[in-house]
């Protein structure tokens, strides 16, 4: 979850013990011997989550969510053995099903992928800290096995294999997260540099203007107005059409012909 090395065995120690919370296997939050808990690992989470999404998770540390709770940075580690994994509860308490899960059960593939597309362009922009976790090799817990096992129903009829039917799916994952961070990036930059979005563009637009008559550069200058403004979820949902459409054409080109 961090980027800093950590020494051999270390690291799958913490991978273990993150997996035991997710999974509930795990006897941390009854101490055998002390005061009885006056926190539980929902709590916990929850606070983490609220913090993350104000501040960020470089804001994130067992002292600070302590403080949210108003205990004890030691009274955490009762419950969490560590920041890392924190935020692998964290990523899978926020990673829920779609609440109509099985009114979308059986429903056309397509419908069901944009519902899915829907649901993880609203995680990333609403909890955008998760575009900070390093997320290449995913600790699995049971939210986000549900939403594997819903996306994998909606594919069960089509003609491909296993490894395909995955490969969609992480197309189309990456190209809400590569949407999203963009949308993340672009609010940081006007935070970060004081300069507003007016401001911005309205310093540049003579540089341009300039730039295309003399470059020549007809392609840029016949473009609309409004041909950098459109709203970043719509041009998402522009994207995502087109990526089933591909989809759609592969799966047309596997049906047997009549």
């Amino acid at each position: 979850m961090t980027t800093e090395h950590t020494a051999d065995g270390e690291g799958l120690t913490r991978l273990v013990r993150s997996l035991d919370l997710l999974w509930g296997r795990t006897t941390r939050e009854r101490p055998a011997r002390g005061p009885k808990p006056g926190l539980t690992l929902a709590q916990i989470v929850a606070a983490a989550v609220d913090l993350a999404d104000r501040e960020g998770l470089a804001a994130l540390s067992m002292r600070r969510v302590a403080t949210e709770l108003g205990v004890g940075t030691m009274s955490l580690y009762r419950y969490v053995p560590g920041k890392d994994e924190l935020v692998a509860l964290m990523c899978d308490q926020v990673a829920l099903p779609p609440t109509d899960v099985e009114q979308w059960r059986g429903n056309n593939w397509r419908e069901t992928l944009e519902l899915i597309a829907e649901g993880s362009w609203k995680l990333y922009t609403t909890h955008t800290w998760l575009l900070q976790v390093n997320q290449a090799r995913p600790i699995l817990g049971p939210h986000s096995m549900a939403n594997l096992d819903f996306a994998l129903g909606a594919l069960e009829d089509l003609p491909f294999t296993g490894q395909e039917k995955m490969t969609m799916l992480v197309a189309l994952d990456n190209l809400i997260t590569g949407s999203a961070r963009s949308v993340v990036l672009y609010q940081q930059a006007a935070q970060q540099s004081g300069v507003s979005d007016e401001e911005f563009w309205r310093t540049q637009e003579p540089y341009i203007t300039r730039g295309m008559e003399e470059g020549g550069l007809t392609h840029l200058a016949a473009l609309s107005d409004d041909a950098f403004t459109a709203d970043p979820a719509d041009s998402t949902r522009f994207a995502v059409r087109a990526l089933l459409d591909g989809f759609q054409h592969l799966l047309d080109q596997r049906k047997p012909h009549r």
